[in-house]
């Protein structure tokens, strides 16, 4: 008998696995194991972590009850888990962040000088980082032309869950129990959920997206994103049941966006931390008491400004926020507060169930304007005409603000500006945003005039 591991990361299901299909072609029966790492765990907040457990809970069930879970650095826990069965090869999934390639290739090391091999077999994406090159063979640094690419290289169709598994079950610590969220409203975790809402949104949601999806109070995007994070749905499972509407083929852009930041991320690892545009990223941002007071009235939803405040609020309270509202939210950290963007980033990894590394870091450089963006910095959302464009009826405003549900349509973007003046308990703006956009603007056009170091 020969026995195969298979690791399991960002890859939380049966179907549509490549590296199970090759660890159940390659051996009688197959180990199947995840490690909580506590280099990936310790950034993360309650939210991501909880749904996190649920996720594996709902793979473990789907195994039978045979899923292998133990905590510690992969590194050692994957090999001596690997010598403890037997087993002859480990599989996984190609990981292409930092810290992943940096975690496989030591895992790979140990596991040759244990005797066996590390199978690396599919990837979280339609396409794998490192795959598109531009015809000088260099990476694509703007989306447009990378977009054409993807899709002219196109992916392959779903593969199908090997019609019989035989799982072997070996020691291990039981699922933690996951925290208490008293107050946080997380979607259901799983396989099975994700399928259900994907099924949804083929169903009912797509046909109106291109011309919704900036609606938030309209609640017409997929909240497929935890799904593509932990792997409970592969992209290609998505692009594959896609048809040629305009609604249809938007929402597939959008998949490539994703893909996009990946491979941004491939091959500028630094860029995780760093700006990518070094000039405005050496702009001066604020520090101090001042900027944290700021800062943590931008946190906590409490800006005088309402379609930031209730992005926030929703980040606290379904860890998941717009995605039309994350760059209003954003915008204003970096460019009506001063404050730099690996801030926000950092507090949005904290909280997004969907934490991405590759797609936030890269959503932030977007609007602070460090990043890939053709149309820099200079771009500043106006964070109350931003609400009258997308939430013209207060509809998302007021489920998370409610000291503002009262407030009419006319005002409720604007209340201090109303004839009742501000709803009790709802704080007046923390900045004026004409004289933060024109201290943004001078700050800019001061760097690209090497006025300031």
């Amino acid at each position: 008998m020969t026995t195969a591991l298979l690791w399991f990361r960002r890859d939380l299901r049966l179907s549509d696995n490549p590296a199970l299909v090759e660890a159940a072609r390659s051996a009688d029966d197959v180990v199947g194991a995840f490690c909580l790492d506590p280099a990936l765990l310790g950034p993360a907040g309650d939210a991501r972590r909880s749904h996190l457990l649920g996720c594996l809970a709902a793979l473990d069930e789907s195994m039978d009850g045979n899923l292998v879970v133990r905590t510690g650095d992969p590194a050692v826990v994957i090999p001596e888990l690997a010598v403890e069965v037997g087993a002859a090869s480990v599989h996984l999934a190609e990981d292409f962040g930092p810290y992943g390639r940096r975690r496989d290739d030591a895992v790979a090391e140990r596991a040759v000088d244990a005797g066996m091999e590390l199978v690396r077999t599919g990837s979280p994406y339609a396409v794998p980082p490192g795959s598109i090159m531009n015809k000088a063979g260099s990476p694509y640094r703007v989306f447009t032309p990378f977009s054409r690419a993807w899709r002219d290289h196109g992916w392959p169709e779903p593969t199908r869950r090997p019609s019989k598994i035989a799982w072997r079950r070996a020691p291990g610590d039981p699922i933690p129990a996951p925290p208490d969220l008293a107050g946080v409203d997380l979607p259901p975790a799983g396989e099975a959920a994700a399928r259900t809402r994907l099924d949804r949104f083929l169903r009912t949601g797509v046909r109106d997206y291109d011309e919704a999806r900036d609606a938030p109070g309209a609640d017409a995007t997929s909240r497929l994103s935890p799904d593509l994070r932990w792997g409970t749905l592969h992209p290609r499972q998505i692009l594959a049941r896609l048809g040629r509407s305009g609604a249809e083929q938007t929402f597939a852009t959008e998949l490539c966006w994703r893909e996009f930041y990946a491979d941004v991320l491939f091959h500028r690892p630094e860029s995780a931390r760093e700006s990518m545009d070094e000039a405005v990223g050496s702009m001066p941002w604020d520090r101090g008491a001042d900027a944290d007071e700021l800062f943590e009235a931008w946190a906590q939803g409490r800006t005088g400004y309402p379609i930031v405040d209730a992005g926030m609020r929703q980040l606290l309270g379904e860890g998941w926020m717009h995605n039309r509202v994350r760059m209003i939210t954003a915008s204003f950290l970096v460019k009506d507060l001063h404050l730099a963007w690996q801030r926000g980033a950092r507090w949005f990894m904290q909280h997004l169930v969907d934490g991405d590394l590759a797609s936030n870091q890269h959503g932030w450089q977007w609007t602070a304007g460090t990043g890939t963006d053709a149309a820099p910095f200079f771009r500043i959302f106006n964070p109350t005409t931003q609400g009258e464009r997308f939430d013209p009826d207060g509809t998302y405003v007021r489920r998370w603000v409610p000291e503002l549900s009262d407030v009419p349509a006319k005002w409720v973007h604007r209340p201090a500006e109303g004839p009742d003046g501000l709803p009790a308990g709802y704080p007046a703006p923390i900045v004026d945003h004409a004289e933060e956009r024109s201290e943004s603007l001078r700050r800019y056009e001061a760097t690209r005039s090497g006025m300031i170091s």
